[in-house]
């Protein structure tokens, strides 16, 4: 099928064994019968779910949901426990799927790509490893995931701190003891708000670091029920099919037109409803005008205040702890299970270090303007360089060496959020600019691989080499995205959405915010067209053996 160029060593190369990897891997293999090379940091497989292995770590979507839709067989076969799954779990899951499909043994593991540039004159990219391995390939597929690089703390002095020091994105294999410990946990995003229920359990002291408060939310997890998953497992390809026509990726049903359309008894009792049945359905399923009207807005962002200062007894606790100043859901809402309740322990304290940031971390503790808080452990909680970081830590350079840091100086550039114009025949899974990380990732990560390894497909087919997106098209493409953005609560938020938690980064929307299936309807267009906004060419190499 395929008709690699003479200086090409593989078909593609894959980075990244995550769910993104995997699925590659598994569709241009086996279904397409074409050479790939797999290369993944970790030990094994798992990408995401290999790294945060931090207590109380699991997904904000329904299990029966965050799992593969494209393999019939594995959809039945597999039995989730737990309505939203844990990572042991979820870990497990993801290596059952490596089993299945025999994927390790074209995987290269405990390696990071350290340079991938492309070549001009025979239109391949040149991957180096960490390892000094160098591999030509056709093409570049990145499933590096979108939340994978961990941001560097804002405050100094970390190497200088005697006790230890824990990272909930590259959490410790054999786990972590912290019975009788004073531990500062820096950082109440979401990693944070699961992780610090289960440390005030054990500590003897917990010290909270708090920047930004979160609009937090029940989870309402528990034992999966089997009448329900039988239910969907009889009925899987129409459940999928709901979920992909849904904006978040998930068959929800029951939003309303406005919050402020009905009276305030109204919305309480449909903010109760959603705030009971846990998950995104708060956020989802309530009212459609929540992101887009401030007033809107305002109506849920008081009930979730409300619903906090039940739930702390310490009233100033409580002050601290419930957001102000931006809007709900301008921030990717967390889920949690009984983090407010453990601020009720006398021994879990927390500090707002919005208004005296951390000074430095010391050698016994972290130092907030006049005052060392002493603790045996810190645990940081500190986020990620989102969506541009992973990309960025490959050292990317496309046509004239051109680094991709230089092409996003001031924010992402992509078409459709999938490929990037001067870098041909490099696909970003659920990348900058795409719904990603306001889609359900499985199926958004299948949405993008089945465009690329069409996209391949489809050039192989006609005697073709190249795909680049044109200009113009990412031009339009990112202006269409930055007009959706702008028409949201969005760009008022200082968020990893928006770049802002990252110093010196560019502040630009990451997201595409018109919903999954009018994002998929565009694809399909493109796909139609004959992938419209694409210049499809031969390689430059091929053009000149034929004119010579």
């Amino acid at each position: 099928m395929s008709k690699p160029i003479s200086s090409a060593d593989v078909d593609v190369v894959v980075v990244g064994a995550g769910f993104a990897g995997l699925y590659a891997l598994r569709k241009l293999r086996d279904t397409m019968k074409l050479s790939t090379r797999v290369f993944e940091a970790g030990s094994d497989v798992g990408g995401t779910w290999f790294w945060n292995r931090y207590p109380g770590a699991r997904c904000d979507i329904e299990s029966v949901h965050y799992s593969y839709s494209f393999d019939e067989d594995l959809q039945q076969e597999w039995q989730w426990s737990e309505k939203f799954a844990g990572q042991p779990e979820i870990l497990r899951y993801l290596e059952h799927v490596a089993d299945r499909f025999d994927l390790r043994k074209d995987i290269t593991f405990d390696t990071r790509v350290v340079g991938v540039h492309w070549d001009d004159e025979n239109s391949v990219w040149t991957v180096r490893t960490d390892d000094g391995a160098v591999v030509r390939s056709r093409y570049f597929i990145s499933g590096a995931g979108n939340l994978s690089v961990p941001k560097t703390p804002e405050f100094g002095g970390i190497d200088n701190f005697r006790g230890e020091v824990l990272l909930t994105g590259n959490w410790p294999r054999e786990g972590a003891d912290f019975t009788g410990k004073r531990v500062a946990v820096i950082g109440t995003g979401a990693s944070g708000i699961q992780v610090i229920p289960f440390i005030a359990e054990d500590a003897a002291e917990l010290v909270v670091f708090q920047r930004t408060p979160n609009f937090a939310t029940p989870l309402g997890n528990g034992p999966i029920d089997p009448n329900e998953v039988a239910n969907i497992k009889s009925n899987y390809a129409d459940v999928r099919t709901a979920a992909r026509n849904h904006f978040l990726g998930v068959p929800f049903t029951r939003v309303q037109p406005s919050a402020l359309a009905v009276d305030a008894e109204e919305r309480r009792r449909t903010f109760d409803e959603r705030w009971n049945a846990g998950g995104f359905r708060l956020f989802i399923d309530s009212y459609q005008d929540i992101l887009f009207d401030k007033k809107a807005n305002d109506t849920i962002a008081d009930y979730i205040r409300d619903r906090i200062h039940e739930r702390v007894q310490d009233p100033e606790k409580a002050a601290t702890l419930a957001p102000t100043g931006y809007a709900y859901g301008t921030k990717r809402p967390p889920l949690e299970t009984n983090y407010y309740e453990a601020f009720n322990r006398d021994s879990v304290s927390v500090v707002d270090v919005k208004s005296t940031p951390i000074d430095e971390i010391t050698p016994t503790g972290v130092r907030v303007g006049d005052r060392t808080y002493e603790v045996d452990t810190i645990v940081l909680a500190t986020g990620f360089d989102a969506m541009t970081g992973p990309l960025m830590a490959m050292d990317i350079r496309g046509r004239g060496g051109l680094p991709l840091a230089e092409k996003w100086e001031h924010g992402p550039k992509t078409y459709l959020g999938i490929m990037v114009n001067e870098f041909p025949n490099l696909f970003l899974i659920t990348g900058p600019q795409s719904p990603s990380v306001l889609y359900n990732m499985p199926l958004a990560i299948e949405d993008h691989v089945d465009f690329a390894t069409d996209a391949i497909d489809y050039l192989d087919r006609r005697d073709l080499d190249v795909i680049e997106p044109t200009a113009q098209a990412e031009s339009d493409w990112g202006a269409l995205t930055n007009d959706i953005a702008n028409q949201t609560l969005l760009p008022e938020t200082n968020s990893w959405y928006m770049g802002a938690n990252i110093p010196g980064k560019p502040r630009a929307c990451m997201v595409y915010l018109g919903g999954a299936p009018t994002y998929r309807a565009t694809c399909d267009e493109v796909v139609a067209g004959g992938y419209s906004g694409f210049a499809l060419s031969r390689a430059e190499a091929r053009v000149a053996s034929t004119v010579s």
